[in-house]
């Protein structure tokens, strides 16, 4: 069970998420979509803490992170909350003094203190994964967008996290470069990852997802099935939102 429960979260004056609730199917993929602003950048970087709520409940399998204003959370309980996500970030934020399998490895070995030959199969199965292979001794500054990325997510999933977060994994790249990051979650999605992404990219939305939430000014406009949001929205802010796709002459799905 991968739970939001009531999440508000503030930046000074301005209240970016007012009271967002979501449930996170496992197994599947949730895309989290609006405008810029709507708080979805936000709300993903609450599950594991990068970004603390005022208040709310988070929830990942037995971990459960109660918050309320003023109260101090402990570190054991953000770092066992923590350990059970993996994180993409829009910009890779790889180890540039670290090759692709370092930079695979490097979690495995110094937080979860795995011997180093096993730390080293692992990185070269994830490796293997991507499509990564031939390029694990190469830096980070010779590789592609594309190529970061998908090294990236092949760290995120070395410790074998219950669900990857997702942050505008395709943003940085052009359309050439995001399509090979979208076939890797593609394909992660068919092997029943569970995953939760931030995104901007509708047509990666539409693409991988099994459910989408709707955010629009900090919170819930519609949610549910991916079919059902994309090709028949009931709200009609969600209406005017997908008809961009539309606008692309992108199929949605079931429509």
């Amino acid at each position: 069970m991968i739970a939001l429960d009531n999440i508000h979260k503030s930046f000074g004056d301005n209240h970016v998420l007012k009271g967002v609730s979501i449930v996170v199917p496992e197994g599947g993929v949730t895309a989290l979509i609006g405008a810029s602003g709507s708080g979805k950048s936000t709300l993903l970087r609450c599950v594991n803490l990068l970004e603390m709520p005022q208040s709310g409940d988070v929830r990942i399998d037995d971990a459960r992170v109660h918050v309320t204003d003023g109260a101090r959370i402990g570190r054991d309980t953000i770092l066992a909350l923590r350990r059970k996500t993996g994180m993409v970030f829009q910009n890779f934020q790889l180890f540039p003094h670290l090759t692709a399998l370092e930079n695979v490895m490097e979690g495995l070995v110094t937080v979860l203190k795995w011997p180093k030959e096993q730390a080293r199969l692992r990185a070269f199965e994830l490796l293997a994964k991507v499509g990564m292979t031939a390029k694990a001794d190469a830096w980070p500054s010779s590789l592609s967008g594309g190529q970061q990325q998908r090294v990236a997510i092949a760290r995120a999933l070395a410790p074998a996290p219950k669900v990857l977060l997702c942050d505008e994994p395709t943003s940085a790249l052009d359309p050439q470069l995001a399509a090979e990051v979208v076939e890797v979650l593609a394909q992660l999605a068919r092997e029943g990852t569970t995953m939760l992404m931030a995104t901007h990219d509708l047509r990666l939305a539409a693409t991988i997802a099994s459910n989408v939430v709707f955010l629009e000014n900090g919170e819930v406009v519609e949610a549910g099935p991916a079919e059902e949001v994309f090709g028949r929205p009931q709200d009609e802010r969600t209406k005017r939102f997908v008809s961009t796709l539309t606008a692309q002459h992108f199929e949605l799905p079931n429509s």
